[in-house]
């Protein structure tokens, strides 16, 4: 389970930063850019994913 947590982290945390690459640098990476209900709000939804990256790891850590 605690490797799962892991995973899900890093997959988050990696697709928040293409985000925000995406947002600031106009590179065409991730996949938060290319969700149509996600328009306009593209920056809040990378942010959240890193902020959601690091609870993930969070719970991991505490896991036994």
């Amino acid at each position: 389970m605690k490797q799962l947590l892991e995973l899900l982290g890093l997959l988050a945390l990696v697709q928040g930063v293409m985000g925000l690459l995406h947002e600031f640098t106009d590179w065409h990476v991730g996949l938060v850019q290319r969700v149509g209900l996600l328009d306009g709000y593209e920056i809040y939804a990378s942010v959240t994913l890193v902020v959601l990256a690091f609870a993930l790891f969070a719970v991991a850590e505490n896991r036994r």
